[in-house]
């Protein structure tokens, strides 16, 4: 029964101990937001701008060497502070297979690409070191042959490229069409025309590729896109490399000759570009004949003409006839006509008579 007693506790008790009241902290709602950190440049140890912006240089970067930039140098942004105190200079990475020494012109690659303008079918050089926008008048009458119909005047502007000057014709307000599989392009242009453009293709130039954000990508697969879209991609047209690897001669005098002399020439626009080719070719063979300062009538050998001339009393009514007939000063004209021809070698002198 005693053992019952025990185990079960019947009958005890016990007296109740007063505590101590635990008192929470009461704690505002600003409290309880986490401290803000505070970022401090670890060059300078100032709050007001990190080390990426810092413009003071750095102490553990300090060498005691004295460098003096004079006046000169001041103006030029390669010869800043900040420009020269280069460090941590790594290699630029290849995406492509690195050619072999003195081939590296061989890895390059054309921006052509094919478009539609005006529903006809061309190219379209995407040139990022041309300023404006230009084409031949050669490619452009072989695809555009109503193209003068629709030219706006140009005046007062001078245009050059790399080897000569470029003589302007007009403008061409016209629409280009970059065709792709889900949705095509149509692009509003002004193209200047050109005189001496020699290119197969037009020439879009730096002015519209900032303009609609053409951007040209060259890291694995080579595509252009247009605008903010970037996943639809345009590529470029695989066109053989033109390397001219040893310029001749005779191709270098050619272009001098059309530079110079055939490029004010008056040719039948009605040409087509293989006909007006050919006519240079036949032009520049024989371009001998063609006056210059030393021979004022060109070089007549090989086609010499004979000429009979009279000067026996009375004279012949051609040189008899005043050169200019309603000026005054037709007697010094024809001397000095008659002074041409003796020193081209026309008439001979005959006896003493040297007036001839």
């Amino acid at each position: 029964m005693e053992d019952i007693i025990t185990r079960t506790r019947i009958g005890k008790t016990w007296t109740k101990i007063a505590m101590e009241s635990k008192m929470v902290p009461k704690i505002s709602r600003e409290d309880r937001k986490p401290e803000r950190p505070v970022f401090k440049c670890h060059k300078c140890g100032s709050t007001s701008n990190l080390a990426n912006t810092c413009t003071k240089k750095g102490k553990i970067n300090e060498v005691q060497v004295i460098e003096e930039v004079t006046e000169v140098h001041t103006h030029l942004p390669q010869y800043s502070e900040d420009c020269r105190n280069l460090i941590n200079i790594q290699d630029a990475r290849m995406c492509k297979t690195k050619p072999a020494r003195g081939k590296g012109y061989n890895a390059g690659a054309s921006c052509i690409t094919s478009i539609l303008m005006n529903e006809i079918e061309s190219k379209v050089n995407l040139d990022t070191g041309v300023f404006f926008t230009c084409v031949g008048n050669d490619y452009l009458q072989a695809i555009l042959p109503g193209w003068k119909n629709h030219l706006l005047p140009i005046e007062g502007l001078q245009f050059s490229s790399a080897s000569n000057n470029m003589y302007p014709l007009g403008i061409l307000d016209t629409n280009l069409v970059f065709p792709h599989p889900a949705r095509s392009i149509r692009m509003k242009i002004e193209i200047i025309v050109m005189d001496n453009c020699t290119s197969q293709h037009i020439i879009l130039g730096n002015d519209y590729l900032n303009i609609h954000g053409i951007d040209i990508n060259n890291h694995k697969d080579r595509y252009f896109t247009i605008g903010e879209n970037r996943r639809k991609k345009f590529a470029f047209s695989n066109m053989p490399k033109q390397i001219s690897l040893v310029s001749s001669k005779k191709d270098r005098y050619k272009e001098e000759f059309v530079a110079n002399q055939i490029v004010k020439a008056q040719i039948n626009p009605s040409l087509s570009p293989k006909m007006r080719h050919e006519l240079i070719d036949v032009l520049y063979t024989y371009n001998n004949a063609f006056a210059s300062d030393n021979e004022p009538l060109g070089d007549i050998k090989e086609h010499e003409v004979d000429i009979t001339l009279n000067f026996n009393r009375p004279y012949p009514p051609v040189l008899r006839r005043p050169a200019y007939l309603a000026s005054p000063r037709a007697g010094e004209a024809f001397e000095k006509h008659i002074q041409e021809l003796i020193q081209l070698g026309v008439p001979r002198k005959v006896g003493h008579n040297e007036e001839v």
